[in-house]
């Protein structure tokens, strides 16, 4: 194994689709009334985020100043922060156009919500669940750099620095068993907002692109910024093992992965 580099790295990770399985009666609802079929988790990784943020910010600021989108509904939502779910489709357009642009790494876990599993595995709790989605996410890649700094997208008042750190730290003891190794590196866990953090909205897009491959059978988002992503885990597609880990070589095509 090569030594770390003694540089920065920095990760912003982000989720689609959520880990609820049942409703307050205890009923399954994984897959319907609402409920997401899968859960996915995912980062980018920049060394230097600064030249990224203020590309976000410049787009921002010239989509809201724009004379044919800014009285667009959607651009309350817009002038805070990018969002695909929510952004006006012209400028989803051009915040892809301009996240193609960047170098960056990309990485992804998609957790199918197969109950069996959930209960078996994970003894039906939701954190456990997505605990070890953290884990497989960053099991090998916390020993590349000596500094690395990781944003989670925090979700209303939901505060889980305490929780993700120690999954990250798990996911450190995980790649040192794996290779009969000590990880001598550092990371710092970082709870944020895309308005607080324009990098978060990269993420974000590239997660929706993901999420709509798998929902929706539609490929030609993921296909765009496809060149980007190094890794995608289909966790739990049993059935495609071991090809439901997608790479350079293999690389992820929605025709390739067991119906939902």
């Amino acid at each position: 194994m090569k030594k770390p580099h003694d540089s920065h790295t920095h990760f912003f990770v982000d989720e689609s689709g959520d880990p609820t399985f049942y409703d307050r009666f205890g009923n399954l609802i994984a897959g319907v009334d609402g409920c997401s079929p899968i859960l996915i988790l995912g980062f980018v990784e920049f060394p230097d985020p600064e030249p990224i943020r203020r590309a976000i910010l410049d787009l921002q600021a010239q989509v809201t100043t724009d004379r044919l989108l800014m009285n667009a509904p959607s651009m309350v939502k817009t002038a805070k922060a990018f969002h695909a779910k929510d952004d006006a489709p012209e400028v989803r357009y051009l915040f892809f156009k301009l996240i193609s642009a960047f170098e960056m790494r990309a990485q992804f876990v998609v957790a199918r919500k197969i109950e069996r599993i959930f209960r078996n595995r994970f003894k039906a709790s939701e954190i456990k669940y997505y605990d070890h989605m953290v884990e497989t996410l960053f099991q090998d890649m916390l020993h590349r750099h000596t500094d690395n700094h990781i944003y989670f997208a925090t979700r209303g008042s939901r505060q889980r620095q305490t929780p993700l750190a120690g999954a990250i730290q798990r996911a450190a003891e995980r790649f040192e068993i794996k290779w009969d190794t000590v990880v001598g590196t550092s990371y710092e866990v970082y709870p944020q907002t895309p308005h607080g953090e324009p990098c978060l909205s990269v993420v974000d897009y590239m997660l929706w692109a993901v999420y709509r491959a798998y929902v929706r059978q539609e490929m030609r988002f993921y296909n765009y910024i496809g060149d980007k992503v190094s890794l995608l885990v289909d966790l739990y597609d049993n059935a495609n093992y071991p090809h439901n880990w997608y790479n350079r070589k293999n690389p992820f095509d929605i025709e390739k992965a067991s119906p939902l």
